[in-house]
């Protein structure tokens, strides 16, 4: 078995690839060549990974087929045992349009919100550990929590909001959806569900199933306040 020194093939790939370093690929965009694109190391690498990722094996092919075939016939199922009933159409990659509203989950000892339907910056230091790849955080953001600094972004209560939760369905996908008020007002975007919500794809518990969302104070605040990017708010009409 060969041994290869990645990190020396890595350099190397960097030194020599279009995308090694800002000049290279200003001077190739000035003069782009197809050829030059495709044998690119930095490409090359890419494009092998991307087809290494995709690759199935048979036997996982086959449990990919059995999967939608058993699937498409539960939905045969569910529609002739409940022909009354509306069910969500399979809509990937097109627009669609839920209702919802916030509501909270049993009380959780763990939350140190007021009331389980939202969570706040104290709760996420209250987390933290370092050096961990879930719940790291950095110094300015824990210091800045410390000190209150929230600017115009704090709830009326004085808290950070970060999180809060809706009734609403949620599956692959969904996540980074807008969330809206009855307004129209944005006021959140979606990006995960409960574990109630992880069967979803079969069954919708009205009581314990929850979408995420992260409040959009919260993001104001992160690009505003933490990251020093007060132009792009600035952009924005924001509504008080």
């Amino acid at each position: 078995m060969v041994k290869a020194d990645s990190k020396a093939w890595v350099e190397k790939a960097f030194a020599s690839s279009i995308f090694g370093s800002r000049e290279s690929l200003m001077a190739w965009l000035k003069n782009p060549s197809a050829e030059a694109l495709q044998n690119d190391p930095l490409t090359v690498l890419s494009l092998d990974l991307s087809t290494h990722f995709n690759n199935k094996s048979e036997e996982l092919q086959k449990l990919t087929d059995d999967y939608s075939r058993a699937f498409r016939l539960l939905v045969e199922g569910l529609r002739e045992s409940n022909p009354k009933t509306k069910y969500y159409p399979d809509a990937n990659s097109t627009m669609r349009l839920t209702y919802g509203k916030v509501r909270s989950l049993p009380a959780d000892k763990r939350n140190d919100a007021a009331k389980n339907y939202y969570t706040t910056l104290q709760g996420v230091v209250n987390k933290y550990k370092p050096n961990d790849e879930e719940f790291d955080l950095p110094k300015r953001l824990i210091e800045m929590n410390k000190t209150k600094d929230f600017g115009r972004y704090a709830d009326k209560a004085g808290y950070m909001p970060v999180n809060f939760l809706t009734d609403n369905d949620i599956t692959g996908g969904n996540s980074g959806s807008p969330v809206m008020n009855g307004k129209g007002e944005l006021i959140g975007l979606a990006f995960d569900g409960n574990i109630e919500a992880m069967a979803g794809d079969v069954i919708f518990d009205h009581q314990l199933q929850r979408t995420i969302n992260v409040d959009i104070r919260y993001v104001l605040w992160v690009i505003d306040k933490f990251a020093g990017a007060k132009h792009i708010v600035d952009e924005m009409t924001i509504v008080k």
